[in-house]
């Protein structure tokens, strides 16, 4: 962690459990809505969100397991999930070493900055809808 961090807004992200911890300074890089059929799958409701931070303003306290996969967009996926309740909290990938994605959900925090990007919108179901200002992202599968 740089020695600016301090300066910076902290958000904690935990697990179900409080077992799996994060502690986050400064805003995050992006936040988008992910409507992939792993996305969907993992997460068990219709899209994920995930909040983008660099990997050096990210404090990461406790137990993980790591599942690995690849996503819809042929990238490596690691996610890492509490060994005790299950609950995934963050995912890292080789192709970005240098940046860390946390689930909102996990920071249990009403005022967490909106995404502003929406991904794989295709396998959006088609009663979900996002408030007016958000990108959106058709994203198709590698050749």
């Amino acid at each position: 962690m740089s020695s600016d961090a301090s300066s910076f807004t902290e958000r904690e992200a935990a697990c179900s459990c409080q077992r799996l911890r994060l502690t986050v300074w400064g805003a995050p890089s992006a936040v988008f809505a992910c409507n992939c059929y792993e996305c969907q799958r993992r997460t068990g409701s219709v899209f994920s969100v995930q909040a983008l931070f660099p990997i050096h303003l990210v404090r990461i306290e406790g137990d993980s397991r790591e599942f690995h996969r690849i996503s819809d967009g042929g990238e490596m996926r690691n996610f890492h999930f509490c060994t005790n309740c299950g609950s995934t909290v963050y995912c890292t990938f080789p192709a970005r070493p240098d940046s860390i994605l946390v689930t909102v959900g996990a920071f249990a925090d009403r005022d967490f900055p909106p995404p502003r990007v929406w991904v794989w919108e295709n396998h959006r179901h088609p009663w979900v809808t996002f408030p007016p200002g958000i990108e959106y992202r058709e994203v198709d599968r590698p050749q």
